[in-house]
């Protein structure tokens, strides 16, 4: 007689939540005032950046990040932190200055962002794919102070860096040539090249006092309208990620009927991270940087992701986890060149920002049979994660990004946001937590319009079931995912708009197998417009970042067509893709 499978799942969500939050445990949580609001929030967290910091300094000769040859240890990384965070105070920098990071990933990221959070300053990391124009318009709305680039991002901002009236000193990590401007430094002058970091003098803490509602960044998101909108968060806001990312995992050892696994990192084998997803996007800055320095882990950085490459560090460097988008699962499950290396010690493959095929968690466990998938919903405001969705709960509902962690509250409104809806209807998302940001930096009509009494209006269209799993359907705001990419498809239209040939411009969305989605253009030229599709990929590429790019420009024989209130149909544009 075989034993029959245990029963699943051995417990609910709110079970599994009210057992990891009780009192005296690990997760618990008390209520707080925040801003006005009464607000669910971690009591064991982490109290802001700079505990943090100190938590990965107890790692000590552990190592901490690899780039190629480069490889830095957690005292090392604290040696060269410590240094540059001394020279950001000898530059005036003080609590709410805001400090700039502008650098593809490289180890000197995380050294800039902690040392600009241990002076109290403001860290503000901006798209380095943005162009030069992009990048200035990021400088002078945050009032940037100084800022922290690498050579790439210096080539790109030349010309544009005296249109940024508060930018006092720029450092530069790994200019090719030497800068003959001013207000530029190289980096290495201030700490020196990775390798050396480990032979810095051991200096003291920066003596600042943070708080936890303290402001800490500003991450800026595209809108649907004008410019892109900075999200100003605090360190609660930061630090509340990285309880949540913690919780999801040992939620889904209850739900098995399993018992809890060691908590202590420092008892733990290390977990190694091959890190492909940018440290300027919250993603990659709060929910894997934060929780990495926190926990001792390991972050390996490629310069871009290549799948053979990134097979090649798998096997080399033991990672444990990897993912960020959709794209990344789906080319290490179908690469010819799989076989060739040993992967089996990736044990999670997770990923978010990007519409998914509901099969590839199928194909992640057929592919990797000792891994966990995983995937999650959450935005720039929402600071990274807001739901975790893994192993077997996602296997069982792969359409769904899962529940909130037990800080976070969900509703769906109806669109007029006047009700409430009941389970299973579809409206707006509403979100509510201590990882919600503050507010829009300069924006206060913006601000209004998005968060109220506590709650973030995301724009997404969801629903939610009985167990309080989130079903994304759609977005409300005009807006496709690239790759993990917001693209605000009016920005593009606008750009398309200032050409001289175009009478009428608008961007949809096509799918793609493992990016989600691709922007592609319709548009109706002028009487004698002779546009052609490369010619407007060009005028777009000059203004714009590359992955705003259209993939296609499909040329409509009149005007576009328009519903009674002169909406664009873009339900229809979207057929001439099709196929």
């Amino acid at each position: 007689m075989t034993e029959s499978a245990p029963a699943w799942p051995v417990m609910s969500i709110a079970e599994a939540h009210a057992q990891l939050t009780a009192p005296g445990e690990r997760f618990e949580i008390e209520l707080r005032d925040i801003r006005g609001v009464q607000t669910r929030t971690w009591k064991n967290a982490p109290p802001t950046l700079r505990d943090v910091f100190l938590n990965g300094r107890t790692f000590g000769d552990r190592e901490f990040m690899v780039l190629e040859d480069d490889r830095a240890t957690f005292e090392a990384f604290s040696r060269a932190t410590l240094t540059l965070a001394r020279q950001l105070q000898a530059d005036g920098v003080g609590k709410g200055d805001r400090v700039a990071v502008i650098m593809r990933n490289l180890p000197e990221f995380p050294v800039a962002f902690f040392a600009a959070a241990l002076v109290g300053a403001i860290v503000t990391p901006l798209n380095a794919w943005w162009t030069g124009a992009e990048l200035e318009y990021g400088l002078a709305d945050s009032g940037t102070k100084v800022a922290l680039v690498d050579g790439e991002r210096l080539v790109r901002l030349a010309g544009h860096l005296e249109n940024c009236p508060d930018l006092k000193r720029v450092y530069a990590a790994r200019m090719e040539t030497a800068s003959t401007d001013p207000l530029v430094r190289p980096l290495e002058g201030v700490i020196g090249p990775v390798n050396s970091w480990a032979g810095l003098a051991d200096l003291p803490l920066p003596d600042v006092a943070l708080d936890p509602e303290d402001d800490a960044t500003i991450f800026y998101t595209s809108g649907t309208t004008g410019k892109p909108k900075g999200a100003l968060g605090t360190h609660r806001n930061i630090v509340s990620n990285i309880m949540a990312s913690g919780i999801a995992a040992q939620r889904n050892f209850l739900r098995r009927g399993e018992a809890l696994p060691e908590s202590d990192p420092h008892k733990l084998p290390q977990r190694a991270t091959l890190l492909v997803v940018p440290l300027f996007h919250a993603t990659g800055c709060h929910a894997t940087l934060s929780p990495a320095v926190n926990s001792g882990g390991k972050l390996v950085f490629m310069r871009r992701w290549e799948p053979e490459e990134g097979m090649k560090l798998i096997e080399r460097e033991k990672i444990g986890a990897t993912g960020g988008v959709p794209t990344i699962a789906w080319q290490l499950i179908e690469h010819p060149a799989r076989e060739k290396y040993d992967l089996s010690s990736l044990n999670s493959v997770t990923y978010g920002g990007a519409p998914s095929a509901p099969e590839l968690v199928r194909k992640i466990v057929e592919t990797f049979p000792g891994s966990l998938p995983g995937n999650g919903w959450g935005m720039t405001e929402t600071s990274a994660t807001f739901t975790s969705h893994l192993g077997k709960d996602y296997e069982v509902r792969p359409d769904s990004c899962g529940p909130a962690a037990p800080t976070g509250e969900m509703r769906i409104m109806n669109l007029e946001a006047t009700a409430e809806l009941a389970i299973g209807e579809v409206g707006e998302l509403w979100v509510k937590g201590p990882n919600v940001v503050k507010l829009y930096w300069n924006k206060p009509e913006a601000t209004a319009e998005t968060f109220q009494d506590g709650w973030l209006r995301t724009g997404d269209l969801a629903r939610l079931d009985e167990e309080g799993f989130c079903f994304i359907i759609d977005r409300a705001k005009d807006m496709l995912i690239r790759g993990g990419e917001n693209i605000y498809c009016v920005e593009v239209e606008n750009v398309l708009y200032d050409h001289p040939d175009v009478m009428d411009a608008a961007l949809v969305g096509v799918p793609h197998k493992t990016l989600g989605e691709e922007p592609a253009a319709v548009v109706h030229l002028k009487p004698g417009g002779m546009a052609t599709e490369a010619e407007l990929q060009a005028w777009v590429r000059a203004r714009l970042a590359a992955f705003k790019v259209p993939v296609k420009v499909a040329f409509w024989p009149e005007t576009l067509p328009r519903n009674a209130n002169g909406k664009i149909l873009k339900t229809e544009l979207k057929k001439v893709f099709e196929g």
